[in-house]
């Protein structure tokens, strides 16, 4: 490992291993540090009585472009989801999927008692637009609120309530749909496009793989960075010389390790994970609550989707609640209950996953995307943060920061 290496690398989530990538592939000495014991970030899988427990609900959709870049999705073996939705609406549930992908489901998806037929022909011309549109023709759309795009496509209250909202609060991590509509436009692209599943490891797995080439030696775990200057990184052992700093850290810690940068207001994410020996759907599709509640923001039996996440005979729920104050647990469960349609009295609850910092916000205006990562004095920075808010984001943030990088390497000769 050289004592002064051309690049060091503060963090080792998603952005800093996809900037490690590209590093390594350009051939620039590089050393990454990480305060926690393993990679990720906030991509990460625990095991609990033989349940895989991811960091909250997380899913991984084949459409994210940088994917390609940095691994073999069959080195994954994903297990999928319905393409679609199931809506509680008082007695009834109704069954919206993706006609493209499940054409036997279209006339059902017509059918629904989910808004008006109207509403569901604009959101289908809505979502094939973003599918089909150059992103940059996406990008360059007049800005407003995810909310405000929905109501600009002529989507009336009811389908924005009883569907839309519950949605997309979980896909974004914001109730009040606040984030920009570029950002959304991007989420419709990539569920129209892509494939939406879960490694049947968990999505720990994720980062194991993309950090799977990088040589072991040249990443620290354990190793807490107090301070970051021009060509300097200081830790508890000393100071560490280097042509670059690329600080690849969680938002909240970013912005503590760059002043400059300011704030990132931080959307909460909860997650309850219940087993029971009888799954309360037999299908791995995601259901929210179309009765206007705003507890619940979706549940999904993940062991339909990936069996591994369960032992044998067993099956697991995951249950996400957006927002700062979670409720609980007994009145998760019970909501659980009106949800389903079917008692979980008997459901063992196995933890409850508060994740405070889940993902940035992000409010118009947004731009194109594309926040700078080239802070001057040798300085760099990536993440979600500085992208879209999403695991794209993060590996599109991390591999444009390294990119950056060498191209003031190459400036210095």
């Amino acid at each position: 490992m050289p004592a002064e290496p051309d690049v060091v690398i503060v963090g080792g989530g998603l952005a800093g291993l996809a900037a490690a990538r590209r590093l390594h592939r350009a051939g620039v000495s590089w050393r990454l540090l990480e305060a926690g014991d393993r990679l990720g970030g906030r991509v990460a899988t625990d095991t609990i009585d033989g349940y895989l427990i991811d960091r909250g609900f997380q899913v991984l959709n084949t459409a994210y472009p940088r994917l390609g870049t940095l691994l073999d999705l069959a080195t994954l073996d994903l297990g999928w989801f319905t393409p679609g939705v199931l809506v509680r609406r008082g007695e009834a549930v109704a069954r919206l999927v993706n006609p493209l992908r499940e054409p036997a489901g279209a006339a059902g998806t017509a059918l629904a008692d989910v808004g008006s037929l109207r509403d569901r022909l604009r959101f289908a011309a809505l979502a094939t637009g973003c599918a089909t549109l150059p992103p940059g023709r996406l990008l360059d759309a007049p800005e407003t609120t995810a909310e405000g795009a929905l109501r600009r496509a002529g989507l009336s209250d009811a389908i924005i309530e009883e569907l839309l909202r519950p949605f997309l609060s979980g896909v974004l991590v914001d109730r009040a749909l606040e984030t920009s509509s570029h950002v959304l436009a991007m989420v419709l692209r990539s569920f129209a496009r892509g494939r939406v599943g879960v490694p049947a490891q968990g999505m720990g797995a994720l980062p194991r793989a993309i950090a799977a080439p990088l040589p072991a030696d040249l990443v620290e775990l354990r190793t807490p960075v107090a301070e970051v200057g021009p060509h300097r990184v200081r830790t508890q052992p000393g100071e560490l010389r280097c042509r670059a700093v690329l600080v690849a850290v969680d938002p909240p810690t970013a912005g503590t390790l760059l002043p400059a940068l300011g704030r990132v207001r931080m959307h909460a994410y909860t997650t309850y994970y219940h087993a029971t020996d009888t799954p309360p759907l037999d299908e791995p599709i995601l259901l929210v609550d179309g009765d206007r509640r705003e507890l619940v923001a979706n549940t999904v039996v993940l062991s339909r989707a990936a069996p591994t996440y369960a032992p044998a005979g067993r099956h697991l729920v995951a249950t996400s609640v957006v927002g700062p104050s979670a409720p609980p647990e007994p009145v998760v469960r019970a909501e659980l209950a009106r949800l389903y349609g079917r008692p979980t009295a008997d459901w063992a609850h196995l933890t409850t996953v508060d994740v405070p910092a889940a993902l940035p916000a992000a409010p118009p205006p947004q731009g194109r995307l594309r926040k700078p990562v080239a802070l001057g004095g040798g300085l760099f920075v990536a993440g979600d943060h500085r992208d879209s808010p999403s695991i794209q984001g993060a590996l599109a943030s991390g591999w444009r920061a390294a990119g950056a990088v060498l191209a003031e390497l190459r400036a210095q000769g």
